[in-house]
């Protein structure tokens, strides 16, 4: 079904963006435009056309649901299936099959588990710290504070500038947070080494072995050569900073976004990488 299929039925400006040559392609798309579509043809035009292999393509979004819907549309254009597939994942899930991979080439025999919800090491921590843990709604605001935190790169030091430099509406005193945001870092790591680590530690523990690994860094990018972001308007500071990683300086890059469509601000998305991506990249194809 590829070939043809590509291109088949598309408006001039999805036509554009799907035959858009390898390399740096922003496309500022609305509502109802046909943003998926557009993507996902682009994929299959460019493996259809030889310019890169399915299995050295890595597509993410930001919902398991819209990761699914992809996979569907590449099936449906004979560019996924069993074998040497292009990849179609959230940001977190992409992480963690990578981290579940390289994290013995970087770390040995130290292990991880996920950490699925922040609330009850917020709660246990704010105890250990003799503060008040009866009241639920501050422990969850503290818990949505950290992910902000953290979302946004900014560790425990840096915490309580940041958030006045930001004008954070802060569930607490912002000294408060930031020695609950020490003491929870802190909880995850066990005396042997070992750790629990939060969606989170996932994107930035990826990046931090892609960083300091070149070996690793080499095989990660030997792999995957060509990567497409949905929803780009929705991309964290540490989501960028994987993205980054993941390209190690290459521009094989497709992202497709709509800036006032921005959703996830309150865990620290910014509209500004989408905005300044023909800043970034010069030479990029833009397409409304």
């Amino acid at each position: 079904m590829v070939g043809s299929a590509a291109t088949a039925g598309l408006d001039p400006e999805q036509l554009e963006a799907v035959l858009a040559p390898r390399g740096p392609v922003c496309v500022l798309a609305g509502a109802g435009t046909g943003k998926t579509r557009t993507i996902t043809r682009r994929i299959a035009h460019l493996v259809d056309s030889g310019q890169v292999n399915p299995g050295q393509v890595l597509a993410v979004t930001f919902t398991a649901r819209a990761a699914a819907e992809m996979r569907e549309r590449l099936a449906t254009l004979g560019v996924a299936g069993p074998g040497n597939v292009v990849a179609a994942q959230t940001f977190h899930a992409a992480a963690m099959r990578q981290l579940r991979y390289f994290w013995p080439m970087a770390f040995g025999d130290m292990r991880w588990e996920l950490l699925d919800h922040k609330f009850r090491m917020v709660g246990r921590v704010v105890r250990d710290l003799g503060l008040d843990a009866s009241d639920r709604d501050l422990l969850r605001d503290l818990a949505s504070e950290i992910e902000w935190a953290k979302s946004s790169a900014v560790g425990p030091e840096q915490y309580a500038a940041e958030a006045l430099r930001v004008h954070r509406d802060v569930p607490t005193d912002p000294q408060t947070v930031m020695r609950v945001f020490a003491a929870y870092e802190d909880a995850k790591v066990a005396p042997n080494g070992d750790r629990l680590l939060d969606f989170e530690d996932l994107l930035i523990y990826t990046t931090m072995i892609l960083q300091s690994d070149p070996s690793i860094a080499e095989e990660f990018r030997s792999r995957y050569r060509s990567f497409v972001v949905d929803e780009y308007q929705d991309v964290t500071p540490i989501q960028q900073n994987l993205l980054e990683a993941w390209l190690g300086g290459r521009d094989d890059l497709t992202v497709v976004g709509d800036a006032n469509q921005t959703i996830y601000s309150f865990t620290g998305a910014t509209p500004s990488y989408l905005l300044d991506f023909t800043r970034k990249y010069e030479n990029a194809t833009l397409v409304r």
